[in-house]
């Protein structure tokens, strides 16, 4: 790609008068090196004096001798004409005046090679009387020689032109007189802005600029003595070559009004209050531009005409490229391998990192795969990963020099001694960001104060510092590029590069390790929310910083014990649903902590329980139940039966028994569990309110509605004066509620909590959060039991997609949002897709939770209904046969899904007996029969379910008797049928018939 060239918009062809009369001993101009461009053998090119031209007697040209000044070959002298007998004139000087009656001497500066009449050197005129005549001769044609000052970078190998940056730079130069690059990602160094500098300076060296000046404008003295170099190259007026400040000032005033075109790049311009009054002026013209890189992103950097472009790292395309590029180059395109992009995502897409990396991948030859596996080994450092002899393409600096070249400037400069221990505190964070807040904290303020570098005169203690103080240090870090703070971006606002980052643990005394990262740590947990429904972005943020800190601190969070900032990530990370990657953060802290504390210390109990929440909320119950029995036990034995953890232990394993099915187990716990924290926490505690809750909905499971409606009345009262009406408790404890509601028929109540715990839940913990689907799916259940089937299909729809994208399609939440759909879809007719799915619903079932797993025989239940109504009566029977049977046995004869299975059963019987009445009586009797003994022996626990399915099977026995003869039999099965609708209650008006489907 053929880079953009410099458009020079100055006058073109006209060339300018002299710019001063020097003397004979002007300095001559040092001759110029080899210009090559490119390579990894490029010699940097000195901006010597380049050969120039002039033109010969003929016309043609002949080059001018480079050790010559700009202005060479237009020396000044006198034209002397004589007249008069006896006169004598001399050249040259002509204060050597004439002698001779009347004569007389005039002079005037001009050029002593005269066409036709001049002689080259001493002048001798002799004559009588002595009359001396000055004349101007014509002006010549004037030559100028290009200047070049200073030694300017090659190009690097594989250079990248990075068109988008390019374009900026172009765009802002346009507009601009001066072009400041900087950076945009914090790091100071190796992010290419001399590389692109270069760029410039090289075409305009190609396209014959008149003045190119490259200075290392590192140290302001350095500053001086270029310009005041190229002064005397240009023969600036007022530049004697006495007094290198003030040659340097005549050549900031000449840039500021000649017309010849130049360029002046600033490389590396660091003390910016030094260099301020070196800045070169906007030119009076269009021909005059400056370009200056810089680590540093003061306000001293802009103004004064002054346009910023901030140089980030390659893009990933660009880095890829250049590695590709460069490797080929070499002649081993083979190290190229797949790993090439991580790669190069490791070296965080830093083209100084990538120029090292290329160089160690050459010289050892080793591919990308093997490389990045020594780069990701924390126990290489980085000087033997990007060693100083790999830097091939003249970045001039170790890695970890160029990176921090900043920081001991810093450490000078208000507040004095922060900035070292900032940086090393903000490197053991996310170099993705961290809120700023955290830099206010006690943690934080207290190890600024005992780390503070001391400045080097002083003994005195110094004072505390302040949180304002601690501020101010991220804004120093951030004008000298070690950072980026940005106070807008709340939760990211602190951010450094990654090498950055490594370099400065590297650096970090091995004794002051410990201290860093528990005050990274104890940060972090001072910045936590207290409710995190209310901060979720923030959560996350910390959530992110919780990892880094742990996977860089080894055993450094594990003594004495394990850090509340482990366990905190964890527990967040369940809250928001994120259940399988809190599987994988509590497997690593339960390793953790029994390798570093052993199996018997607390926080290994702790993890132990909470990765066991984390397998049930994932749908892994059986391994939750394993684990929790195990951790009860030992809880017990070391704790003690009333130790809080034993309770949460003991609550935990009944969660997990409910969950799995096992009612009666979960209800002995619970009961347990409640009775031992309202005597060692108290009625109000949040512990109490839970166990309250937990027990309450084993009592729903167990069918025993009405003592679960009064636990969950009292525990929704309680939370709402505890905790509030918005806290995430109380909104499950109104769900719940909601929930027993609906299972006792009560549909407009449930309804109307039910409509207000989405509302709520969906402004407190977002549409995404697992509640809010559970919410979703809730009020979509009612809707469906109040006729409203239309609102819950749309409803179901969403929450089965949501739940397969969040929680995958194997959750048990999923497989339950799967079955409502089918409900709804079987309660608007659509047989035919609510059979596609409750025959998935139920293997998957069968798969993941297993044949006697409650959910599993509810599946069974909504298919065999299905299958009812789509006219598949005998595949209906036979499966409510199965699932009867099955629910007697593990919920109890008398639990609501086995009381309704009876019901469909007998339902489905009576109504195969009836189609057979015609044709096959016998057939029509057995159904009867079976009907009436599926339901009968019932009757007196729940009349009000059983009596009109009762009376129905009745009647049908009764007209297989009437079909058989058999009058006085069917008479007394017509009076069965009466007594069996007698005992009903008949319905209460308002609430809708609940289908036969479960949820």
């Amino acid at each position: 790609m053929t880079p953009a060239s410099w458009p020079w918009r100055g006058r073109s062809g006209k060339r300018e008068e002299p710019a001063g009369t020097p003397t004979a001993d002007s300095p001559a101009e040092d001759s110029a090196s080899a210009h090559q461009v490119g390579g990894d053998s490029t010699p940097a090119l000195e901006l010597g004096g380049l050969p120039a031209v002039s033109p010969s007697s003929d016309g043609s040209t002949v080059p001018v001798p480079a050790d010559t000044p700009a202005c060479a070959g237009m020396s000044s002298s006198v034209q002397v004409e004589v007249s008069g007998e006896g006169s004598v004139g001399a050249g040259r000087d002509v204060s050597h005046s004439a002698v001779g009656a009347g004569s007389r001497v005039e002079h005037n500066e001009v050029d002593n090679r005269i066409e036709n009449t001049i002689v080259g050197g001493d002048v001798f005129q002799a004559g009588r009387d002595l009359t001396i005549n000055n004349h101007p001769a014509p002006p010549p044609e004037r030559v100028w020689r290009p200047v070049r000052v200073g030694a300017m970078p090659p190009l690097a190998s594989a250079f990248q032109p990075r068109p988008g940056l390019r374009e900026e730079i172009d765009q802002a130069r346009e507009r601009n007189a001066t072009v400041v690059l900087t950076q945009v990602l914090s790091g100071g160094g190796g992010v290419g802005k001399s590389q692109l500098a270069a760029h410039y300076a090289h075409r305009a060296h190609a396209e014959g600029v008149d003045v190119l000046v490259w200075v290392n404008a590192a140290e302001t003295a350095q500053i001086i003595t270029t310009y005041a170099e190229a002064a005397a190259k240009a023969c600036v007026p007022g530049a004697d070559g006495q007094d290198a400040e003030s040659d340097a000032r005549a050549f900031l005033d000449w840039l500021a009004v000649t017309e010849r075109s130049w360029l002046v790049v600033l490389d590396d311009l660091t003390d910016l209050e030094g260099a301020a009054p070196w800045w070169p002026r906007p030119p009076a013209g269009a021909n005059g531009r400056v370009l200056a890189t810089t680590r540093r992103r003061d306000a001293l950097v802009t103004g004064n005409g002054r346009a910023i472009v901030d140089i980030g790292t390659y893009t990933l395309a660009e880095a890829l490229a250049y590695l590709r590029e460069r490797l080929a180059e070499a002649g081993v395109p083979h190290l190229l391998d797949d790993a090439a992009g991580d790669l190069v995502e490791a070296l965080g897409l830093l083209p100084l990192a990538l120029a090292h990396a290329a160089a160690y991948m050459i010289n050892e030859e080793v591919g990308c795969a093997t490389y990045l596996d020594l780069f990701t080994d924390r126990a290489l450092r980085l000087e033997n990963l990007l060693p100083p002899d790999a830097d091939t393409d003249n970045y001039g600096r170790r890695v970890t020099t160029s990176l921090l070249l900043a920081l001991d400037a810093a450490d000078h400069r208000e507040p004095t001694g922060l900035a070292t221990p900032a940086i090393r505190l903000a490197a053991h964070l996310d170099p993705a960001g961290h809120p700023d807040t955290l830099w206010t904290t006690h943690a934080v303020t207290d190890y600024l104060t005992t780390h503070r570098t001391p400045p080097p005169t002083s003994t005195a203690t110094p004072e505390p510092v302040t949180s304002d103080q601690a501020r101010s240090v991220l804004r120093l870090l951030h004008h000298y590029a070690l950072i980026t703070h940005h106070p807008h971006d709340a939760h990211r606002a602190v951010r450094l590069h990654a090498l950055t980052a490594r370099a400065a643990r590297e650096t970090t005394p091995p004794t002051d390790t410990p201290a860093t990262v528990r005050t990274a740590a104890d940060a972090l947990a001072e910045t936590w929310p207290e409710l995190e429904h209310t901060a979720r972005d923030l959560a996350a943020v910390l959530r992110a910083n919780t990892d880094i800190l742990a996977d860089l601190a080894g055993d450094l969070l594990w003594h004495p014990d394990g850090h509340v900032i482990l366990f905190a990530a964890g527990k967040s990370l369940t809250a928001v649903g994120l259940f399988y990657t809190a599987v994988t953060h509590w497997q690593r802290l339960t390793a953790n902590a029994t390798l570093l504390l052993g199996d018997d210390h607390p926080d290994t109990l702790t993890a132990r329980g909470n990765l066991a929440t984390s397998y049930r909320r994932a749908g892994r119950t059986g391994e939750a139940i394993v684990l929790e029995e195990q951790v009860l036990t030992d809880s017990e034995r070391i704790l003690g039966d009333d130790h809080p953890d034993t309770l949460t232990a003991r609550s935990n394993l009944a969660h997990s028994y409910w969950r799995a099915g096992l009612t009666g187990e979960a209800i002995m716990l619970e009961e347990q569990v409640l009775t031992d924290s309202e005597r060692i926490l108290g009625d109000d505690h949040p512990d109490t309110l839970t166990a309250r809750g937990n027990l309450a909905a084993s009592y729903r499971q167990a069918g025993r509605t009405g003592e679960a409606l009064v636990l969950e009345e009292q525990v929704l009262a309680d939370r709402e004066r505890i905790l509030g009406h918005d806290h995430p408790d109380t909104l499950t404890a109104r769900g719940n509620l909601a929930f027993s509601y609906g299972q006792a028929g009560l549909t407009g109540e449930a309804l109307v909590l039910e409509e207000q715990v989405l509302a709520e839940s969906e402004r407190l913990l977002g549409d995404d959060h697992p509640n809010t689907l559970t919410a979703r799916g809730n009020l979509a259940h009612s809707y469906r039991q109040a006729g409203r089937t239309g609102e819950a299909l749309v409803l179901e729809e969403q929450v089965l997609a949501e739940s397969e994208r969040l929680l995958g399609d194997d959750h048990p939440n999923t497989l339950t949002a799967r079955g409502n759909l089918a409900a709804s879809y079987a309660q608007a007719g659509r047989i035919g897709e609510a059979l596609v799915l409750d025959e998935r619903v139920a293997a998957e079932s069968e798969r993941l939770l297993g044949d006697d797993h409650p959910d599993t025989l509810t599946a069974r239940a909504n298919l065999a209904a299905s299958y009812a109504q789509a006219g598949r009566t005998d595949e209906a029977v036979d499966l409510l046969r199965s699932v009867a049977a099955d629910q007697a046995r593990v919920l109890g004869p008398g639990h609501p899904d086995a009381v309704l299975s009876r019901v469909d059963l007998a339902t489905v019987l009576t109504r195969r007996g009836r189609g057979l009445l015609a044709g096959d009586t016998a057939g029509a009797w057995r159904d009867a029969a079976e009907a009436v003994g599926a339901v009968g022996p019932y009757l007196s626990d729940d009349p009000a379910t059983y009596g009109p399915v009762l009376a129905d099977a009745y009647g049908l026995a009764a007209a297989v008797l009437d079909a058989d003869g058999q009058p006085q039999a069917a008479a007394d099965s017509r009076s069965r049928a009466l007594q069996a609708a007698g005992t009903a209650p008949p319905p209460r008006p308002g609430d809708g018939a609940a289908d036969g489907s479960r949820s």
